[in-house]
């Protein structure tokens, strides 16, 4: 009996943190938005982002009438904890909205130190602190310090990349791993690219 108890967590353990790699990858796919401002231009890509997000509106509202849309509803059933699929699943659209934010709040490379922080940091965050978070922080809805470095420490090597500089690496990474361990649920998606963007901006 204890042992199948141990196999029946161990498995919903590992669902868990498939499910939470497929919704972190989709995360980190909004790091491909700085670069394509790059090759097409600011407001091409903003058009781009508006696009994808009402798409996926216009999917989610279907799926929730009993209809499924082609690729999309699968990625969002596959991508969503099971309580969420029985509510409207925010996530696609605030991240959407948080990189058009970033893109129209602040300008090059603040615009893209705000989304790299919300691609890397929430992300990783979110996937370490599956795996290895034992220490939770008070007042967070469950966030644990291990996420937080993690977020921390990814958050800290994009800035750099972006802009050698130390200092503003580690002002913005904690910054973000603060406002990433925030008990805010989808809203961190808006609430990180504009509070990083805004410290880089003032940093820079």
């Amino acid at each position: 009996m204890e042992q199948s108890v141990i196999i029946q967590k161990r498995t919903t353990l590992s669902d868990e943190l498939r499910t939470e790699v497929i919704r972190k990858s989709v995360h980190v796919m909004v790091a491909t938005v700085p670069g394509l401002t790059v090759l097409i231009g600011t407001a091409a890509t903003l058009a781009l982002l508006a696009s994808g997000t009402l798409l996926y509106t216009y999917a989610e509202v279907r799926r929730r009438q009993g209809f499924s849309i082609p690729i999309i509803t699968r990625i969002t059933e596959l991508s969503s904890r099971t309580r969420d699929l029985n509510r409207f699943v925010m996530g696609p659209i605030t991240l959407g909205i948080g990189a058009m934010l970033a893109l129209m709040l602040y300008p090059h490379p603040a615009a893209a130190i705000a989304i790299y922080a919300l691609a890397f940091g929430d992300g990783i965050a979110s996937v370490v602190g599956k795996l290895f978070g034992r220490l939770e922080i008070p007042l967070t809805g469950g966030k644990t310090l291990e996420g937080s470095l993690a977020c921390t420490l990814a958050v800290a090597v994009s800035v750099f990349l972006v802009i050698p500089s130390t200092s503003v690496a580690i002002v913005v990474a904690v910054t973000a791993a603060t406002l990433e361990a925030l008990p805010t649920h989808d809203a961190d998606n808006l609430i990180m690219p504009v509070g990083v963007g805004l410290t880089a901006t003032f940093l820079l």
